[in-house]
């Protein structure tokens, strides 16, 4: 059919089950990054084994969002841990790793200014340099309200693209 991206999978952990953009929709494979990375690696094999690129999202974490980045802010400053790196370092690691897609989370122990989608501390230090990923960078949907609601669309899009999002 032509098909040769996913935007998928979600590798997200179910740290906080009631949130609105993860948990509550079942959008995620485990609590546990073993788990989640296991079902996320099957997923991309099979994928691959068919001619299709998979995107790890969202990165660096939405699983322990209480908001909902679709709506506004998603702030994750006090519930975000370094397990929630360990599908993607997985999947980086095992060169099984096609994309990755950067939510619109603000966690001010990583970049007390931006949201990950426009912040150079979560793309280039933490992503590219930390974790190793040389592949492509995604945004999420730039009209969502985490970043609508902040910023203009024109300082939003130099600000992804300055950050190091390969596709808006």
């Amino acid at each position: 059919l032509g098909v040769n991206t996913n935007l998928a999978p979600v590798v997200d952990l179910n740290v906080n089950p009631a949130s609105p953009s993860i948990g509550a929709l079942g959008r995620s494979f485990s609590a546990e990054p073993a788990v989640v990375t296991r079902h996320a690696l099957a997923f991309m094999e099979a994928h691959h084994a068919r001619g299709v690129a998979c995107t790890l999202k969202h990165f660096p974490g939405h699983g322990s969002a209480a908001g909902d980045s679709h709506h506004g802010i998603a702030d994750v400053t006090a519930t975000w841990s370094e397990a929630e790196l360990e599908p993607y370092r997985a999947a980086i690691d095992a060169g099984a790793a096609d994309a990755v897609m950067v939510g619109h989370l603000f966690n001010a122990r990583v970049d007390q200014e931006y949201p990950g989608t426009l912040s150079m501390r979560v793309i280039g230090e933490l992503l590219r340099e930390r974790l190793g990923f040389g592949g492509v960078v995604i945004s999420d949907d730039m009209q969502m309200g985490a970043i609508r609601g902040f910023y203009a669309e024109e300082v939003a899009v130099e600000r992804a693209i300055n950050a190091g999002v390969d596709i808006l």
